[in-house]
């Protein structure tokens, strides 16, 4: 796998770009900048792997646009070492900006075919996430409870055995609604029996369907 300086000078613009539309947390701005987006792609999307665009990368599946995994990521409010819970690996580069980021990384994915592909790539950029094939809306509770939890697929509505698996404090970032628009959604864990919600403008994911959740990176 390559990794040019055409490919860094790329990355550098994406960065840059992504400061412009309001993506202020330097940590993950440099995750960003450390993580080559184009490894996650087909060879056939090499050219553009640095705009901010989402593409396929199979099982009707898409890598998201590099401002919503930034947006997400700086929605978490991420310190060095917290257990964060993603739902979607999808293509992982979501995965590799969390463990960038010295996150202890628990991630599940529903398809099986990019689950296989996933888990074979991300060892050889050096990272050491936990992998799961399973349900997303079930979430890990076997590893909870969990300080961040992040949903990389659009939902119809918040997962309760999600919060549940959130600690007290601890915060959920999901992209809630049906159809093609979802409100990115934050909820924060007051109690045991209460959690805030704030909204965060709309975005586009795939689907998270119950039982057969669609991972999306």
């Amino acid at each position: 796998m390559e990794d040019s300086y055409r490919h860094k000078g790329m990355r550098k613009q994406m960065v840059e770009e992504l400061r412009q539309k309001g993506i202020t947390d330097e940590a993950v701005l440099n995750a960003m900048l450390n993580v080559p987006r184009h490894y996650f792609l087909s060879s056939a999307f090499l050219e553009f792997a640095y705009q901010n665009k989402a593409f396929q990368i199979g099982a009707g599946q898409t890598i998201s646009h590099p401002f919503t995994v930034a947006f997400q990521t700086q929605l978490l409010d991420l310190s060095p070492g917290e257990k964060v819970l993603e739902i979607g690996t999808g293509s992982g580069f979501q995965t590799c900006i969390l463990s960038e980021l010295k996150m202890k990384v628990f991630s599940i994915e529903r398809q099986k075919s990019l689950f296989d592909k996933t888990k074979l790539l991300i060892p050889k950029l050096g990272y050491r996430p936990k992998l799961f094939y399973g349900d997303g809306y079930k979430g890990q509770p076997a590893f909870a409870p969990f300080d961040k939890i992040l949903v990389t697929c659009g939902a119809p509505s918040v997962p309760p055995a999600l919060v549940q698996q959130l600690k007290l404090g601890g915060k959920l970032v999901i992209p809630v609604g049906e159809g093609g628009i979802q409100i990115m959604t934050e909820v924060l864990r007051i109690s045991e029996t209460e959690a805030t919600v704030k909204e965060h403008g709309n975005f586009s994911f795939v689907p998270m369907l119950e039982d057969r959740q669609a991972g999306k990176d």
